[in-house]
């Protein structure tokens, strides 16, 4: 390890020595002052109220210590509170908002009285501006990575088709040819949802917005998948309100187009697939469920997240993004998304909308 190393961790180690030490002193010297102020105040208030209203006439003086000292001690937690517990409580607010993804959420110290706290704040600021910096570069190099790929895998897919046309194919190169366009549609797939991510992430899609009729959405995103429930002989079950809809209209039809496409991959030949929406006060309802296996409970929690395939026999079929796309255009449009699994055999994904 070199010097600077063991310097630099040195110097940290006294520094948070000394944060323990500040912070030790600060609460102790808060309830003391708390005792003095609370008993001094209430002191001199009891002896001027007596003054003023002959207040040992109706109560002992200890009684009218203990009353006025108890009220005096709650405005001086009060305002303790203000200065030392309200930073805490905004830091664990915004550690909570990181967390999930908001790095754009900056502390503000102006009010914040304790030197420490102050501290604490510049370094959890400067803290997010550097997941900030980090993410955009990230999501910047997956994106121009992504376009770079659409080029060559076009030109692929463009060529074996031209192959596959040609007569003087024997029936091995056939089948050679059709994996080829197989997989190179996968690619294909894959980075369309990896550039749509992208731009989701780092574009303001609110200014998108457009009024709709969602259900005749619902029913046109129904056939274009027509020809694979019908292939797997699928009865579907549908029943849709009226509902008009402001939202994002292009993104939205990939949800259920996704939501949609997971029922039929999951479900045996000859299930049923029920799918409705209805408008609920001020909320949209759209459900659709399935007679698949099912969701394993440890899954649940992470089937939203990006690249997770839970069910590695429809690996092939798939690249683990069509559900994280769904949740962040649901996300963009101030909706929510959830699973259940029901009580016979498979799930159900619920999407809720606000009807404004």
């Amino acid at each position: 390890m070199k010097k600077s190393e063991i310097g630099k961790k040195g110097s940290l180690l006294k520094k948070r020595k000394w944060f323990g030490v500040n912070m030790t002193f600060y609460f102790s010297l808060i309830i003391v002052l708390e005792i003095l102020l609370s008993i001094g105040i209430a002191s001199v208030l009891t002896y001027a109220f007596d003054e003023w209203f002959n207040l040992f006439d109706y109560l002992q003086p200890p009684v009218c210590i203990f009353i006025i000292g108890t009220v005096v001690a709650g405005g001086v937690t009060i305002g303790f509170n203000r200065f030392f517990l309200v930073p805490i409580e905004k830091l664990n607010g915004g550690m909570d908002k990181v967390t999930k993804g908001d790095f754009k959420f900056r502390l503000e110290k102006d009010k914040v009285v304790v030197r420490e706290f102050r501290n604490m704040y510049d370094n959890f600021n400067l803290m997010v501006a550097e997941l900030s910096s980090m993410e955009t570069v990230q999501s910047d190099f997956i994106a121009n990575v992504s376009h770079e790929f659409k080029t060559p895998i076009n030109a692929i897919e463009g060529y074996s088709m031209l192959l596959q046309g040609s007569g003087e194919i024997s029936d091995e190169q056939r089948l050679y040819i059709e994996k080829i366009l197989f997989n190179t549609k996968r690619l294909s797939n894959l980075v369309g949802n990896i550039l749509l991510l992208a731009k989701l992430d780092n574009q303001s899609i609110q200014k998108q917005s457009t009024a709709f009729r969602l259900d005749e959405q619902v029913r046109h995103a129904i056939m274009l998948q027509e020809l694979k429930w019908t292939e797997k002989d699928i009865d579907l079950d549908v029943e849709l309100d009226e509902v008009t809809y402001c939202g994002t209209e292009d993104f939205l039809l990939h949800v259920w187009g996704n939501l949609l496409g997971n029922a039929v991959k999951f479900s045996p030949r000859g299930g049923k697939i029920t799918v409705r929406l209805q408008g609920v006060g001020e909320e949209i309802v759209f459900t659709i469920s399935d007679e698949g296996p099912g969701i394993p409970e440890d899954a649940k929690t992470r089937i939203f997240n990006k690249f997770y395939q839970g069910d590695g026999a429809h690996k092939e079929k798939g690249n683990g993004l069509g559900l994280a796309l769904a949740k962040r255009i649901v996300d963009i449009n101030k909706g929510a998304i959830g699973v259940e699994n029901l009580p016979e055999r498979g799930c159900q994904f619920t999407v809720i909308l606000k009807n404004s």
